[in-house]
């Protein structure tokens, strides 16, 4: 089968690799389509970062460089293992990429996406969104109904944003500041809306603030360079100020106005990876009780998001910015992304 594999930085590559096979307690999927992320941008640039190098084998999947790319995907039960019960050939699923420990004392805490080993499907081996199939133990797939499996291809990344918003506790009724309208900066805001929660978007990209209004997500869209954004969400909460901010841009500027725009007492989230470390003035977190909170991946919020996009509560349709075929990743998918990243949101890919 057709798979795309990293191999070092800047060296991907599309090749015919084997088939993977069934195994007990897993299933196999025939991959529908499959997300570009920020991190397999990152990796292809900078990596290997999650991948492993050659020589040092993944501590979970056993496996080193080169590895099959791709988390962010969906597909089609093609085959059942041995033990699995609730899957049926032809069922639409996605998968929670993960590879956990299970021992370690996040793990036995329930708090599996810190596992002290953690690694992800996709690029820590495993297999990969970014290939014709994938076997995957059923604990980490997701049935997805009726949900179209180019959009389901999102929900992932909405997973990601559903447990940045959990860790902010925000209710409806708040307001919310969500500082960068990238792709998951779009999501965050479109979950926050989705719990009824109003919506303050800041954004530089003239692309990016017009599908921050077009796609619905955003109550405000506030540009940086045009306004000041701590006076304005000031104005638009009666002097009191954002209840919650997240940080998805890793551009420290951004950091400082989540600071500056929340409430005494609110919360600010770190949603982004940041490539380089952040400076952080703490008198602003001291004089206010700020909490300023990380947040990683997602645990046990799959089904959440799913049911968000199932009531109609968050429309990923908007969002897919571009279809593309698996041979056509580097110079269609990848360069898009990382030289005209304010053309597009999210690109998928067809294996």
């Amino acid at each position: 089968m057709k798979a795309a594999r990293f191999h070092a930085r800047e060296d991907l590559r599309i090749e015919d690799i084997p088939e993977p096979e069934l195994r007990p307690g897993a299933v196999k999927i025939a991959v529908a389509w499959c997300g570009i992320c920020g991190t397999d941008l990152h990796e292809f640039l900078e990596g290997p970062i999650f991948t492993p190098p050659p020589g040092h084998p993944h501590a979970l999947s056993h496996e080193e460089a080169p590895v099959t790319l791709g988390h962010e995907f969906s597909g089609t039960v093609e085959e059942v293992g041995e033990g699995v019960t609730g899957f049926s050939v032809g069922d639409s699923v996605v998968v929670e990429p993960y590879f956990v420990c299970d021992e370690c004392g996040p793990c036995r805490a329930g708090n599996y996406n810190l596992c002290t080993r953690l690694g992800f499907i996709g690029l820590a081996g495993g297999g990969g969104g970014l290939s014709e199939k994938i076997v995957v133990d059923s604990r980490w797939v997701h049935p997805v109904g009726d949900i179209p499996l180019d959009e389901a291809a999102l929900i992932e990344p909405l997973a990601v944003a559903y447990h940045a918003v959990g860790r902010s506790d925000v209710k409806a009724g708040d307001v919310a500041v969500v500082g960068g309208a990238g792709p998951i900066g779009l999501l965050t805001a479109a979950v926050l809306k989705g719990l009824g929660v109003t919506t303050v978007v800041t954004e530089l990209s003239a692309a990016r603030k017009e599908k921050a209004t077009s796609s619905g997500v955003a109550d405000h869209v506030l540009d940086p360079s045009a306004v000041d954004v701590k006076a304005r969400v000031l104005e638009l909460t009666g002097g009191a100020g954002a209840d919650a901010a997240f940080e998805c841009a890793g551009v420290n500027a951004v950091l400082d106005t989540m600071l500056d725009v929340v409430k005494p007492a609110g919360v600010v989230v770190n949603v982004s990876i940041w490539g380089r470390p952040a400076t952080v003035d703490m008198q602003k977190i001291v004089l206010k009780e700020i909490d300023l909170r990380g947040t990683i991946a997602y645990r046990g919020d799959h089904a959440a998001a799913i049911k968000l996009v199932q009531e109609g509560k968050v429309d990923l349709k908007p969002f897919i910015t571009g279809r593309i075929a698996l041979d056509d990743l580097v110079d269609k998918g990848f360069d898009t992304l990382i030289h005209h990243n304010d053309t597009a949101v999210k690109i998928i890919v067809h294996p």
